[in-house]
């Protein structure tokens, strides 16, 4: 199957083939057709499957298609979770309706100019993407009107309950007309979510599309054991010296320790840089945009303000510090692997930790390989006893920035635990140490609309 036989017009074709993109994803196949045919949808799909093409392909569709009524407020109207994500979807908007006359769209997120927000809803707006907070603070003060919204999407509407938003989704929906085309799209459907669902939708279908099993199959999971901090911090530094590693994204448990470890890197000599919820919009847009133009090697950054992040060549992810949740886990490593590429995961953990092993393996129903680097070779087994080591910014690992990578240490004796990951060839001399298992496959040529 290819766009063409989905039911889209020569524009958004046009568009998508100048974006290199050929073949639907699963979600976009089954989901475009019947978004087209003014169906509501409930959609489990997880984060990379293509679903922002998924909901803005079919709405750009109808603008082009449909005469909207009077007034000024979105005919479309996006809510999801973080700023990040919100203004890639205004973005998607944006290029995939660049065929398009007189397009108007409008990113309502927090941390950014309230005053360039207002001129924005001064004229008619066909596309609002919006944080709900945000959005409620603009209804409050009678900023804009959501009487004209056609198609409502909620995208990763788990998340959006998960962060406390369901009283203020639940005030937003209650403002636009009964007759809206319904689209929903999150990780689960069950629970809290799918009782939303139930009172959002009307006769929605339900498509089920991707699988934890299905979803990181072009990702390499391997976990690394440290012994402590200076361990891990050394881990780091081997890895992100593989002459494999074209840009990669860290995750460190906290704000402080995202930056701490970002200047670490940069004392490295790498091109690091931090991302985290205290930094204003403005240089949050910079850091990410020197991702996307190649200029930032390393992104250093937390797990709410990862959220959104689609670069196409970030090769690796690393688990500096583990994931508290299977499920961030699973947000965590779709930021490699995107757009038909292939990637690396890679976490590292404490001893005490192997229970998030297997927390994740069950979770996503793959396995998870334990593999050594050569010369950097865990001194004991992992074990669930007590806790060698606190978070990055815990007291006893102290501050990164003093745990500076060194040589090489003299070679230790690998351990036995669980799965095959014995070294395999030896570091070349002079290049540190290095295992030869971090050698993911080239890059594939982008064949898939995002």
């Amino acid at each position: 199957m290819n766009f063409a036989e989905l039911g889209l017009m020569p524009q958004l074709l046009e568009a998508i083939t100048a974006a290199g993109y050929t073949d639907p994803t699963t979600v976009q196949g089954e989901a475009i057709p019947a978004a087209l045919a003014g169906t509501d949808l409930l959609v489990s799909s997880h984060t990379g499957s293509g679903k922002t093409a998924a909901f803005m392909l079919p709405a750009l569709q109808r603008l082009a298609t449909q005469p909207g009524g009077k007034g000024k407020g979105p005919r479309v109207l996006v809510l999801t979770p973080t700023r990040e994500l919100a203004l890639q979807i205004n973005r998607a908007a944006l290029d995939y309706g660049k065929g398009m006359r007189n397009l108007r769209t409008a990113a309502l997120v927090g941390g950014s100019s309230y005053a360039h927000q207002l001129r924005s809803l001064e004229r008619p707006v066909d596309i609002a993407v919006a944080t709900p907070g945000r959005l409620i603070d603009h209804l409050e003060r009678g900023r804009i009107d959501l009487s004209r919204v056609e198609i409502l999407v909620l995208d990763e509407a788990d998340r959006m309950l998960d962060m406390g938003f369901l009283e203020d989704v639940e005030n937003i929906v209650g403002r636009t007309p009964a007759t809206r085309q319904t689209m929903m799209f999150s990780a689960t459907l069950d629970g809290v979510v799918g009782n939303l669902a139930r009172k959002l939708t009307r006769d929605a279908r339900r498509i089920e599309v991707v699988t934890s099993e299905q979803q990181h199959a072009n990702v390499e999971q391997i976990v690394l054991y440290a012994d402590d901090l200076s361990h891990k911090t050394k881990l780091l530094d081997a890895l992100l010296r593989n002459p494999d590693m074209q840009q990669c994204v860290v995750f460190a448990a906290t704000k402080m320790a995202a930056e701490q470890i970002a200047i670490q890197l940069e004392e490295s000599g790498f091109r690091a840089a931090p991302l985290h919820g205290d930094m204003h919009q403005g240089q949050r847009n910079r850091t990410l945009q020197g991702m996307r133009d190649g200029r930032t090697q390393v992104l250093v950054a937390t797990d709410v303000a990862a959220r959104g992040i689609d670069v196409a060549g970030i090769s690796h992810v690393i688990n500096f510090d583990s994931p508290r949740q299977a499920e961030d886990y699973v947000h965590r490593i779709g930021r490699t692997g995107r757009a038909g590429r292939t990637g690396t995961a890679v976490t590292l953990m404490g001893h005490h930790e192997r229970h998030r092993t297997r927390d994740i393996e069950r979770y996503t129903g793959q396995p998870l390989r334990i593999e050594t680097i050569i010369g950097l070779e865990p001194r004991r087994r992992p074990t669930t006893g007590k806790p060698s080591f606190g978070p990055s910014s815990g007291p006893r690992g102290g501050d990164p920035r003093r745990s500076r990578p060194s040589g090489a240490p003299g070679a230790r004796p690998a351990h036995a635990g669980h799965g095959a990951y014995a070294p395999h060839g030896a570091a070349g001399a002079g290049a540190g140490p290095r295992s030869e298992r971090y050698q993911p496959g080239a890059a594939a040529p982008r064949s898939r609309a995002r």
